[in-house]
């Protein structure tokens, strides 16, 4: 296998991706897309407050929040198992706070605190923008009050947090520790004057009177790219964990299964522990599976035979081995990028994958002919959770944890590799469209 030969396909979908990530700068942006992609090959919208009317062979997608979705496909044959992919729209970043006009020293700051852990030195003297969502007051008709919402985004360069010279921070590199409150609220203005609620109206065309509150965070200006002497590689922001979201989304895409509900599942608020109504710690996937077992007429001894025969794949970035910093990695299981997706092993369960699940994993891939790699921690070295083993606490079934190699994990400036991104859609593609038989 020579990594750094990208094929004319790879390098395509590679493309695809990195239009994807320049298109969704926050977890609403990255459903919304996702929605529009979903109703353009005919899926069918439904509503958590709405009966659910199902058809065999139906594809149809379901929301919460305006920053999870599950979608699914049902077979044309009674189902036997739910067979599901999950990963997460949300990445570290920084959330501006309400009230977030800070007047000082002649400029106009933002008020914002960290989202998730992230690096947060990349931070400095990057273009930025804002984007997210704004919830708005709409007519009230009688006693229902009306309020609705809208993606709003400012593409344009629009914040900066600028670094303090070296001149005046001699420590700088030298293990300054950063003040999150003090060093990292972003500029914004020079004028005194300046109100985020009326750039806001402005940019919306909703009146400012009408605003009742906003969801926005700031994001990375800097576009995706290709780079390497062959380019071999990718780089962009939310590379953890948008590469999994969008390639297991086309391998679904291009699935399909005769006996099997086919899912495809993106949660919000991994990156900050994942309890939320939206987060993979909710009722979200259970829900969804209850409905569909009983839209199609089962029952509750039908529902836990079904989730008993099925699958799930958690996927989820994984680091791979950093050619500057090799002491922090495993002595043996040292991911590569562009070798293949990484098989993720954890003995405090932080990763669901066990002999089990990682044995049919590997035969998944190997039938796609698609390359893996073991990722296990240093023993020394703490690591961080997923989806796989809080997803699994509300839906008992067995799960593989996966992910696909990367470096400068939760950076607002990440990179990856080519290949990497098509074996993933090879591997999904394949899982979706096989029928697994445990024997345990």
């Amino acid at each position: 296998m020579n990594r750094n030969i990208i094929s004319g396909e790879e390098k395509a979908f590679a493309r695809e991706f990195l239009n994807f990530v320049e298109k969704s700068p926050t977890c609403f942006h990255v459903i919304k897309n996702i929605k529009d992609e979903l109703l353009q090959k005919g899926f069918v919208e439904l509503k958590e407050c709405e009966k659910w009317q199902l058809d065999s062979g139906g594809k149809y997608f379901v929301s919460r929040n305006s920053t999870s979705l599950i979608s699914f496909v049902l077979p044309k044959n009674p189902f036997k198992a739910f067979m599901i992919t999950a990963s997460h729209s949300d990445s570290p970043c920084f959330k501006v706070k309400e009230n977030p006009e800070m007047k000082t020293a002649s400029v106009v700051k933002l008020n914002v605190e960290k989202y998730g852990g992230m690096l947060m030195q990349p931070w400095f003297d990057r273009p930025l923008g804002l984007a997210g969502r704004l919830v708005y007051s709409s007519k009230d008709e009688g006693k229902k009050l009306c309020i609705k919402e809208c993606l709003v985004n400012f593409d344009k360069n629009i914040a900066m947090i600028p670094n303090l010279a070296i001149h005046m921070n001699r420590d700088a590199n030298d293990g300054h520790k950063i003040n999150v409150q003090n060093e990292l609220m972003p500029v914004i203005s020079l004028d005194n004057e300046f109100n985020l609620s009326t750039l806001l109206s402005k940019e919306t065309g909703i009146e400012e009177k009408d605003i009742l509150s906003f969801d926005i965070f700031l994001y990375n200006r800097e576009k995706p790219s290709f780079w390497g002497a062959d380019e071999e590689f990718v780089a962009g922001p939310k590379l953890d964990d948008l590469e999994c979201v969008f390639s297991t989304l086309r391998g679904f895409e291009e699935a399909e299964s005769e006996d099997n509900v086919l899912l495809h599942c993106v949660f919000d608020n991994e990156e900050v522990g994942s309890q939320s109504r939206q987060g993979a710690a909710s009722t979200f996937m259970r829900d969804t599976l209850v409905r569909i077992n009983q839209a199609c007429g089962g029952n509750e001894e039908t529902y836990l035979r079904a989730v008993a025969s099925s699958f799930l794949v958690s996927a989820d970035n994984a680091h791979a081995l950093h050619p500057n910093y090799i002491q922090t990695a495993d002595p043996v299981n040292r991911p590569e990028i562009n070798a293949g997706i990484v098989i993720k092993f954890n003995a405090a369960q932080k990763y669901t994958s066990d002999a089990l699940s990682a044995g049919i994993f590997k035969k998944v891939c190997k039938r796609a002919g698609v390359p893996f790699q073991i990722y296990t921690n240093n023993s020394n070295v703490p690591g961080g959770s997923t989806l796989g083993n809080i997803s699994t606490s509300q839906v008992s079934l067995p799960s593989v944890d996966i992910g696909l190699a990367q470096w400068a994990m939760h950076s607002c400036y990440e990179s990856a590799g080519c290949k990497d991104l098509w074996y993933l859609v090879k591997a999904v593609k394949e899982f979706y469209n096989s029928e697994i038989v445990l024997h345990e």
